[in-house]
């Protein structure tokens, strides 16, 4: 709890609960203010981000394309790369980009997966295999202004040499910069039984009665 300015006053001499004031008044601070602080080592010296990135792109597009881009995925390209530019999330794209060039390169098999296989900058840059000029694409659902946030990039790694990738980039930016997370799940009641109904071959209409006739009362010992 709060306590009031005249219990307050009880614990602590007037210059201290001044001070607090003082310090208040200079904080300036909004959440607005937090955004992701990507590694800038991976654009090369002299170089911006943007450019580097459309560089790398249309390195892409003439390896993906030797016979001439198609008008279609040259416009989709452009539009991509203007947002991805004003949203600045180049550094973000690039740092992917180049843990998965890796992993390839050491032929660690690894995939893409979810909306960023509707970017024809991702097709270019070699890390999805969906081919804009093959396909409907919409780029929003990987990024949009709307959303208000970066796009989530899924990869999977072959579980067998995961750990060489890691190791990579421990390597490249400092154990001080990367870590591991991980999520962690504890089960209640309901969903332990959903789970191990579905592993026993129980039927989606017997593991919803089971389920429904539970209450948050019931006692452990008793189920």
């Amino acid at each position: 709890h709060l306590r009031t300015r005249l219990r307050l006053s009880r614990l602590y001499p007037p210059a201290l609960l001044a001070e607090t004031l003082r310090i208040a008044a200079r904080c300036a601070f909004s959440l607005d203010e937090l955004r992701y602080e990507y590694p800038d080592e991976i654009v090369p010296h002299g170089e911006t981000a943007s450019g580097y990135l459309a560089c790398e792109v249309e390195a892409g597009l003439a390896r993906r394309y030797p016979q001439g881009v198609p008008l279609s995925v040259r416009g989709q390209v452009e539009r991509e790369l203007a947002l991805i530019a004003e949203l600045q999330y180049e550094a973000y794209l690039l740092t992917v980009s180049d843990i998965v060039h890796f992993a390839r390169g050491q032929k660690i098999l690894c995939q893409r997966r979810g909306s960023a296989a509707n970017s024809a900058v991702w097709y270019a840059l070699g890390i999805t295999e969906v081919d804009p000029a093959r396909s409907n694409l919409l780029f929003e659902r990987f990024i949009s202004k709307e959303r208000g946030e970066p796009p989530d990039i899924d990869v999977d790694f072959e579980h067998e040499r995961r750990e060489e990738v890691v190791q990579y980039i421990y390597a490249k930016y400092g154990r001080e910069r990367a870590a591991l997370a991980a999520a962690l799940i504890t089960y209640r009641t309901r969903g332990a039984l959903r789970d191990v109904g579905r592993a026993l071959g129980f039927s989606i209409a017997q593991i919803d009665a089971l389920s429904g006739s539970l209450a948050w009362w019931d006692k452990r010992d008793q189920l």
